[in-house]
Order: C-alpha cells, then structure tokens, then sequence
C-alpha cells in the first residue's frame, strides 16, 4: 500500500473507539469489527498487503494458533487508546486497553504494510513481541520478530513519499476490495476451471471408451461358440497351437487367433468360455457403469457451473478445501467434502454417494435437500444444537448449485439425520423439518 493512503486511513481509523470483534477470516487476512458495525479487512499478504471493505466476506475456517488465541484474548471488545502511523512509515499501529479480572491490560496491535516483511504484530507496553503472524528469525533479517524478544525500529525510508490524495477513504477500501478481488477471483476462475476441466475430458473419454452392449454380446456368442468347436475338435488340435484351423459346423473353414499358447485343449476352450462368460458380465453391468459415469460428468459440469458463477474468491477457495495428507484415510470418490468455517460439509456426488452420506451421518448432523424434487442429499457434520443459520444457508447453497443449472429461487428443507427415515436406496421420508429459500439469481 502506499504511504500516503496509510497516512490517511490511519485519520479514518481514529474516529473508532472500539473493538468489538477480531479474528483471521483467511491465513492472512484478519477482520476487525469497530464499534459494532464498521468491519475492517487487513489483507497481511506479502508484498501484496491491503486493506478494504465489503457486504461480506466467507470465512475459510476458524483459526486457534496461539496468534489467534492471543488475538482474541488480548483485543476482543478492547478500548481504543490510539492509533498512530509508527515512525511516518508503513506502519500502523493501535494502542488497546482491555480490562480483566486483576488488572487493566495495555496492549500493541501492530500492522507492517512493509513488503517482503509485512507482518502482523502482539506487543506488550515495552515493546516485547507476544506473538506474531509470522515469527523471523535472524537469519532472513536484522529485525528478529519473536516471542519475548524486543522489538526493533523499521528504518526510515531513504526518500520522502508522493502523496496520493483520496476523495473519500470509505469508498476507497470499497474499491479496494472490488479491484482485488476481480483480479483475484478471474485469475482463481480460471486455475480451477482448467483443473474440473481437466477432469470432465478424462471422464468423458472414459465414457466414450465404454464398451457397447450389443457388441459385448457378439463377443460373448462367438467366444462361446469358438469354446465349443474347440471341444468338437480336440482330436485335430495339438497342445501349444496359436493358431486354430478349423471346420465350422456348416462346413466352412475357420481360423482362430489364440492370444497365447495352452498346453492343452482344453486350456484352450475354458479361455474362450471365460472370455464369454466376462463379456456377459460387462454387457450386463454396461448400464451400471455408464449411469455412474454420467452422475459425474454431470456432478463435474455442476461444479464449473457453480466456480464460473461465483461472485467472491472465498467462494471459490470454499468449492476446493485442502485434502487430508494422511494415507490412512480412504477417499470417497462418491462424495464431495467442503469446509464451511471449519466445519464438514458432505455432499452426495450420485445416489451412491448421497446412500453414504446418509449411512455415515451421526444422530445430530444437519441434513439438507431440496423441497419437493430429486437433489443431492447434503450433511453438515456437527454436534452442536444451535448451528449459526448462515453455515446452513451455505450448505443449502451448495445443495442447490450442485442440483441445478438454472438460476432461480429454491426451497430447500433441513433436519437432524435423526428425523430423516431411508426407505429404498437414497429415497427418505423425514418430518420436524424446516424450510429456507435459496436465491440463486
């Protein structure tokens, strides 16, 4: 950010008297809500730092690293003493109080605008770090930024800094905003559409590559027949024959490729038989395969559909939550699992997988489906009685976007697992529900 625009938004920052709220929305993006109302992003990327406003911002997950228990200590519902722009420079600083049982705490909240080393700093009144977004060592700088450790001055700048007026600060962290996240988001569009279309190409060659029915069964008849008049002709057969000259039972003189060489005849018309006998299998589970490669197809399409879209980039990073590293845990390539400010989201893919959401859902999971018409089943893993209405709300969109194409106003309805009886395959009867519109317009 530029020195100028901190210097002014700093001014803006004074007319607060309060914290009210504070914790990370993103690995580097904290929100701070003031005075109740006023919500305030810091964007602490490196190099790329920021700060804006906006209507709403999806929160990835909840944080419990020690910085963030310190944070919320230490600043929620905290008095402002002061804020200030450390040294002239990039960095802008606020002087809290907070009162506790024992004694009244003075503490530094510290936001480093500074580049490669853009931070975001706990001080008590001495200037001793307690914690810190990102600790440094001396080893990638002289400024050492650790736990009970001083902390040192940043050098002033070797050149006095252009000033860039603003019309209306509030609007300009609006735009802020509205700038950086359609940089943003176009650039994660695009990423994420490439990898689903990446995955729709190899499913659909999947799909073409499938067998045909009518074809299966030909093989299946010949093969039978061929074992047959193999057996006929055992006598005008020699063990380790690859290739069969024969008579057909009209007569007409046939040959036959072996794959490989038997050591004997009959080797020879149990391989056809078993090649028939797994012809019939496929033919007969053709549809199987098929149906459950079209539910993903049309699953993948649903999902670009739904990135395509989106109108956040928190929306986005939602669709793809980081996979579990562990090898111990199988993955479920039925089902699609997203994080909802820490919390599980389960959605069936096909009805194989909304069966094993509904199986492995406990008593007191949230389940979700649209009103009144065909959907994926949906489960929200958790153990609490109050679920905030919101985490619904997002999991009910998902419902929808993963459901249908067209953009309208849907009812979805939503009850404890518990109330939710499976009749036949993925076909439920529930009651003691409620209802909520999605508006996906």
């Amino acid at each position: 950010m530029k020195l100028s625009h901190l210097k002014q938004i700093t001014t803006y920052l004074k007319n607060f008297s309060k914290i009210s709220a504070i914790y990370r929305v993103t690995d580097t993006t904290l929100k701070i809500a003031f005075d109740k109302n006023d919500e305030i992003y810091f964007n602490m990327q490196r190099s790329n730092s920021s700060m804006f406003k906006c209507e709403s911002f999806s929160r990835s997950k909840v944080y419990n690293a020690p910085f963030d228990v310190l944070l919320a200590k230490r600043f929620n519902r905290a008095d402002i003493l002061g804020v200030e722009l450390l040294n002239d420079d990039k960095i802008i600083r606020f002087k809290t109080s907070i009162a506790s049982a024992y004694k009244q705490e003075t503490t530094f909240l510290q936001f480093e605008f500074t580049g490669k080393y853009t931070n975001m700093i706990i001080l008590d009144e001495d200037n001793v770090v307690l914690e810190a977004l990102r600790h440094v060592d001396l080893f990638s700088s002289f400024r050492e930024v650790r736990v009970g450790q001083k902390l040192l001055d940043v050098p002033n700048a070797p050149f006095v800094a252009k000033e860039y007026p603003l019309d209306d600060v509030e609007s300009f962290l609006y735009q802020s905003y509205e700038k950086e996240q359609e940089q943003k988001l176009n650039s994660l569009k695009k990423q994420k559409i490439s990898f689903l279309n990446k995955k729709l190409q190899k499913l659909q060659k999947l799909y073409n590559s499938l067998d045909d029915e009518a074809s299966l069964l030909d093989e299946a008849e010949n093969s039978q027949h061929y074992g047959n008049l193999v057996l006929s002709n055992m006598h005008n057969i020699k063990p380790y024959e690859k290739v069969l000259k024969l008579d057909d039972y009209d007569g007409t003189k046939i040959e036959i490729d072996l794959q490989k060489s038997y050591s004997s005849v009959s080797q020879m018309s149990n391989a056809f038989f078993t090649k028939s006998k797994k012809a019939k299998q496929r033919a007969k589970n053709l549809h199987i395969e098929k149906k459950s490669l079209e539910s993903k197809i049309e699953h993948i399409k649903l999902f670009i559909n739904t990135v395509q879209e989106a109108t956040e980039s928190s929306k986005v990073d939602l669709l793809f939550p980081k996979k579990e590293q562990s090898k111990k845990i199988k993955r479920n390539d039925s089902i699609e699992t997203f994080l909802i400010e820490g919390y599980k989201v389960s959605l069936g893919k096909n009805e194989k997988g909304n069966i094993e959401v509904l199986k492995n859902a406990r008593a007191k999971d949230i389940w979700i489906h649209m009103k009144d018409r065909p959907s994926c089943h949906v489960i929200i893993s958790t153990d609490k009685q109050n679920l905030p209405m919101h985490i619904i709300q997002s999991a009910a969109r998902l419902c929808v976007d993963f459901t249908m194409f067209e953009k309208d106003r849907y009812l979805v309805d939503y009850t404890p697992r518990r109330e939710v009886s499976i009749q036949n395959g993925a076909n439920v009867l529930y009651n003691r529900y409620k209802t909520i519109e999605i508006d996906t317009r």
